[in-house]
């Protein structure tokens, strides 16, 4: 059977093509699109957030306690019975107050004597000085009866001393606490009559973590938001220079007014003290992450699409997310997918919904 020309002409484009993709085929033509339809499919895709740089005061928050700003056991100077405890437990006093007093005894008695004596040593004091201007007294008689009268005065001052002393007072106003000595008993020196304490102003006291104490400075303004819901306004006072051994924690003081002294000593409190401001970033909970290493951090997708892990601080915690420390400029800020990244791997970048 005899071909048409048309009929050989189809066989021969027909038998071109089929060179042209055989010969593809071998040379791997198609490789290029098969690698990057393998490279798209095993580069992860995430979604980012774009996180702007915010200056804002850095907060510190920790847990405390109201204590009073001073606590002092009255204790007695000398030695005697109480006689009468005319302050009760609980009140408010002023400073000199008789919290405890002790029997006079014979206090009385020897500062009537010495004051005889003073009068006496005055008189013979006054005739010596006339009998020496008229020649009839030496100048070393006159300065022993001066010694003598100056003795005396020293005596009246030592039994008003030892008089005073039966009245166990106040040393500052407060709130006398607790009384520790009763009518009939007998104190000596050094033993308690009480404790007074001071309330106003107040303390709130906490322990600062090592990584903030830094931070705080004195005289930087805190609120305290105690149990009952009241809130106290003052001022950082005091951060400790050493920390606790087991805990690696500063002491803090706080100073706040207590005019009305309604607030008791012990009360736990939420403290929030507002630093020097700084740059910070508003980034969700869900971001935070834990490196290998165990650090606090956030994955962000920096240049050419690499996933870069950067540690934080948080510094304050709002209804609207976190704020923390340690990033710097906007950020393209990793919110899904952040957990199975790692630090220097490639992405591919999602705005987040």
């Amino acid at each position: 059977m005899r071909l048409k020309a048309s009929h050989i002409f189809i066989l021969a484009v027909f038998g071109v093509l089929v060179v042209y993709f055989v010969g593809m085929s071998l040379l791997g033509g198609d490789s290029a699109p098969a690698e990057t339809a393998a490279e798209t499919s095993e580069t992860p895709q995430v979604q980012v957030a774009l996180t702007p740089e915010a200056i804002r005061p850095y907060v510190v928050t920790l847990r405390g306690r109201t204590e009073a700003a001073r606590s002092v056991v009255v204790r007695a100077e000398t030695s005697g019975v109480v006689a009468a405890t005319p302050t009760r437990e609980g009140a408010f006093v002023q400073r000199g107050a008789v919290l405890c007093r002790l029997s006079v005894d014979a206090r009385q008695a020897s500062l009537d004597q010495a004051r005889a004596a003073l009068r006496s040593r005055e008189l013979q004091h006054k005739a010596s000085a006339s009998l020496a201007e008229k020649g009839y007294r030496s100048e070393t008689q006159v300065l022993q009866d001066q010694a003598s009268l100056d003795a005396a005065a020293a005596a009246v001052r030592q039994a008003e001393i030892a008089l005073e002393q039966v009245n166990i007072r106040a040393p500052f106003a407060g709130v006398f606490d607790n009384r520790e000595a009763e009518i009939g008993t007998y104190l000596s020196p050094g033993q308690p009559c009480g404790t007074l304490i001071e309330l106003n102003p107040i303390l709130i006291v906490g322990n600062v973590p090592e990584t903030q104490a830094g931070r705080i400075r004195s005289g930087e303004p805190a609120t305290a938001t105690l149990v009952s819901g009241e809130v106290l306004s003052g001022q950082v006072r005091f951060v400790g220079r050493e920390a606790d051994p087991q805990t690696r924690t500063y002491r803090l003081e706080i100073i706040a007014n207590n005019p009305q002294m309604a607030t008791r000593s012990g009360l736990s409190a939420d403290v929030r003290i507002t630093t020097a401001s700084g740059p910070a970033h508003l980034v969700p909970p869900s971001a935070m992450v834990l490196d290998a290493e165990g650090r606090q951090g956030v994955r962000h997708v920096g240049p050419g699409d690499l996933v870069v892990f950067t540690p934080v601080q948080v510094t304050e915690e709002t209804p609207d997310g976190v704020w923390v420390r340690g990033l710097s400029g906007d950020v393209r800020l990793i919110t899904v997918g952040q957990s199975y990244v790692d630090q220097g791997q490639k992405v591919r970048v999602a705005l987040a919904r």
